[in-house]
């Protein structure tokens, strides 16, 4: 929501998208929240019949039922004690489990700085469990706690977490942060490799630069996943090896690293062979022939608009769709 903009709330809208309607690309419903908390991600439930939804500020969660009447949305259940009872601030990202619904804070109600955690609620809205992120050493790495994006590897067991920046940063202005010293100094710098079922980090590793969002690859027997870090315009793969460890490397660059692009939302395509990166301070896009995804090439670029940040790509990889924001 945008103050002085119709109610100055948060919304959900919905856009027609079917190819030859009379309303195709126009706004078809918009559902207001009735309060402004800085709307941010969304993920569907298990079954898909619902919408979760999270502020990053308010720390209010959202459910919307998007099944009963998939044009026109309603909100059937609001979370408000998330914080309360977590002791985690700003749920961010969204990740279905059967039966669970995992949300990824970036961070806590103590200092609101990036030290945050895992909740696990049922399709219910009733919280499971939390789990704090990291703050030892595991594996001969020092965890530090921080918290973004979170992916799953089930046939591997295994949860790939990485780390942003807390509530003090996230809700500055962002050309304040960028030249405050202090502030820069507390972004994440680390990926975890967690144990799914035990929900306990085996492993954390080295990954300066605020590593976002993790995207692994769905192609049938890989074993690997991919991140983008903002800082330091580096793409990382975590892969396992032949004796089943695994490791993280520095596979590339984004851009000219000492620009500061600012890599934002990467797409991995769905053979695993194609990764798009965004950079929201160029307002680019680039592609990269990830047919090995430890020597990754760019093979295309394109200026797409001030601030572009979500990129997604259709199925068969002929589609994909922009967002810009901030």
């Amino acid at each position: 929501g945008v103050e002085g903009i119709g109610d100055g709330s948060d919304k959900l809208v919905t856009v027609d998208v079917r190819p030859g309607s009379k309303t195709f690309g126009k706004v078809i419903s918009s559902l207001s929240v009735g309060g402004r908390g800085e709307a941010h991600h969304t993920g569907f439930s298990d079954d898909r019949r619902y919408m979760w939804a999270g502020a990053l500020d308010s720390n209010k969660i959202f459910v919307f039922d998007i099944h009963t009447n998939p044009a026109k949305p309603t909100l059937v259940r609001t979370i408000t004690d998330f914080a309360e009872k977590t002791g985690y601030v700003g749920p961010h990202t969204f990740y279905a489990l059967p039966g669970r619904m995992m949300i990824q804070a970036l961070s806590n109600t103590k200092d609101h700085g990036g030290v945050t955690g895992i909740a696990i609620y049922n399709n219910d809205g009733e919280l499971v469990s939390k789990h704090d992120m990291p703050t030892t050493r595991v594996g001969g790495v020092m965890g530090d706690g921080y918290g973004y994006d979170l992916g799953i590897n089930p046939q591997k067991n295994v949860l790939l977490t990485s780390s942003f920046t807390g509530w003090n940063n996230y809700m500055m202005d962002l050309g304040k942060m960028v030249k405050d010293p202090d502030a820069m100094k507390h972004f994440g710098k680390t990926m975890a490799i967690w144990d799914l079922k035990t929900m306990e980090p085996t492993k954390i590793f080295d990954v300066p630069g605020a590593p976002l969002e993790i995207r692994w690859s769905q192609k049938k027997g890989d074993n690997w996943a991919v991140t983008a870090t903002a800082l330091t315009s580096k793409l990382y793969v975590i892969k396992q090896d032949k004796q089943g460890e695994w490791h993280s490397y520095d596979v590339g660059t984004v851009g000219n690293p000492a620009d500061i692009p600012l890599p934002v939302d990467i797409s991995l395509s769905a053979n695993g062979k194609g990764l798009w990166v965004n950079t929201m301070m160029e307002g680019m896009t680039r592609y990269y022939d990830f047919t090995n995804p430890m020597k990754p090439k760019e093979v295309y670029s394109k200026k797409i608009g001030s601030q572009v940040n979500m990129v997604s790509q259709s199925w068969d990889g002929k589609r994909v769709y922009y967002t810009t924001s901030l």
